[in-house]
C-alpha cells in the first residue's frame, strides 16, 4: 500500500469515528429536548394559557410569571396575536414554546441546541474528512448523500436559529431524524470510499447534487412544519367546537407555535426553495446531455424529479386557491415530500437506471 493510499484510508477512518461521534452527541441532545418538554410543566402552559384567555388578546397586557430559580421573576411577554388562515376562524395567539414559558425548562432547550451546534460541526468534520479520502465530492454514493443531507439539515436550522426564528419547536423532530438517517446510514447505506463511474467525473456533480441536497434538506423542514400544523389546526378546531383535548395533547400541541404561524413557516420554506428545486432538474438535463448525449432520456430517477416537481408546483399553486388553502394544501405539501423520499431511496434502492449509484 502506498502514502496515498495508506493517508485515504486513515481519512475514511477519522470520517467514521467524526460521524459516530456525532450520534453520540445528538443522542445527548435529543434527551436534552426530552427533558425540555418535560419540565416546561403543563400547570404552567395551563397557568399561561388561561391568562391569556381572561382578556381580550387585543389588550390584554404582558402575562408575569414567577419562576422557581433563586428568587427571580420571568417576564412572558404576550406571543404575537395571528389569525388563523380559515375565514371566519378566531385569532389564536401562539404557544409559549417547547419550554412552557419555564426557566428550567428554557434552560435544557438551550443545552438541547448548544448540544446540536457541536454535533454538527463534528458530523461536517466527518463529511469533510470522506471527502479529503475520496478526494471528490462526497455524493457518489447513497452513504454520502445521507452523510451531507442530514449535516445541512441541522446547518439550515441552525440559520434560522441565528436569525432569531422562532423555531426550536423543531428541534427534537430534527434530532430524532438526523439519528436515524446516520443509523440507516451507517449500518444499511454504509460503503466504503471509492471513486466515481465515469458518468460522474464533471464538475456538474458539484453543481447539481449540492443543490439536490440542499432542497432537500429544506423540503425537510417544511414537511415538519407541515406535519405539526395539521395536529395543531385539529386541536384548535376542537377547541373552538367546544371539545376537550386530551392531557397530552393539550401539554404538546399549546406549546406549538398557531395553526397559522405553522402553515405560514411551511409555505415560506417550500416557496423559497421551490425556484432551486426548479435549477436542479435543469442542471441534470445539462448534465446527462454532457455525459449520455441526451437531456432528457425517462431514466426513473428523472422522471421522479419531475414528479416532484410537479407535486410542489400543485402545492404552491393551490395556495394560490382560496378553496385549497389551509389543510388541503398541506396534504399536498406532504405528498410532494413523500415524492422528493421515495425519488431517493425508493429509486436508488429499488429501481434501476442510470442513476443506481446506491452503492448497497
Amino acid at each position: 500500500m502506498n502514502l496515498a493510499a495508506a493517508t485515504n484510508e486513515n481519512l475514511a477512518n477519522v470520517s467514521n469515528t467524526l460521524i459516530y461521534s456525532s450520534m453520540a452527541v445528538y443522542t445527548l441532545a435529543f434527551f436534552a429536548h426530552i427533558a425540555e418538554w418535560v419540565f416546561g410543566s403543563r400547570s404552567k402552559v395551563g397557568r399561561t394559557a388561561a391568562a391569556l384567555k381572561k382578556d381580550s388578546p387585543a389588550v390584554a397586557p404582558a402575562v408575569t410569571v414567577k419562576a422557581a430559580q433563586q428568587g427571580g421573576t420571568a417576564v412572558l411577554d404576550r406571543p404575537k396575536i395571528i389569525t388563523r388562515s380559515a375565514a371566519g376562524t378566531r385569532d389564536v395567539p401562539d404557544g409559549p414554546g417547547a419550554a412552557g414559558g419555564t426557566f428550567k425548562g428554557d434552560l435544557w432547550g438551550r443545552i438541547a441546541v448548544s448540544l446540536t451546534v457541536v454535533a454538527f460541526a463534528v458530523q461536517a468534520g466527518g463529511v469533510v474528512a470522506r471527502a479529503l479520502s475520496v478526494q471528490r465530492a462526497p455524493w457518489g454514493n447513497m452513504y454520502e448523500f445521507s452523510i451531507t443531507f442530514s449535516t445541512v439539515a441541522v446547518g439550515a436550522y441552525l440559520v434560522l436559529l441565528a436569525l432569531r426564528k422562532n423555531v426550536r419547536w423543531i428541534g427534537l423532530m430534527l434530532v430524532t431524524t438526523v439519528l436515524l438517517d446516520l443509523g440507516i446510514a451507517t449500518t444499511t447505506l454504509y460503503t466504503d470510499s471509492d471513486q466515481l463511474v465515469p458518468a460522474l467525473h464533471s464538475y456538474w456533480l458539484w453543481i447539481h447534487v449540492s443543490t439536490a441536497i440542499i432542497c432537500g434538506a429544506v423540503f425537510y423542514l417544511g414537511a415538519v412544519g407541515t406535519l405539526l400544523y395539521l395536529f395543531r389546526d385539529s386541536y384548535e378546531n376542537k377547541i373552538a367546537n367546544g371539545g376537550t383535548p386530551g392531557r397530552f395533547a393539550t401539554s404538546v400541541l399549546e406549546r406549538l407555535p398557531a395553526a397559522k404561524s405553522l402553515d405560514t413557516f411551511s409555505y415560506r420554506i417550500n416557496a423559497a426553495v421551490f425556484p432551486l428545486w426548479t435549477f436542479t432538474i435543469i442542471a441534470g438535463a445539462i448534465w446527462a446531455g454532457d455525459a449520455w448525449g441526451r437531456y432528457w432520456g425517462w431514466d426513473p430517477k428523472e422522471v421522479w424529479s419531475f414528479i416532484t416537481w410537479v407535486a410542489y408546483a400543485c402545492y404552491l399553486h393551490a395556495r394560490a386557491t382560496a378553496g385549497w388553502k389551509g389543510r388541503k394544501a398541506a396534504y399536498l405539501a406532504l405528498i410532494a415530500f413523500g415524492c422528493w423520499l421515495f425519488n431517493y431511496y425508493g429509486v436508488n434502492i429499488f429501481v434501476t437506471g442510470k442513476h443506481s449509484y446506491a452503492g448497497v
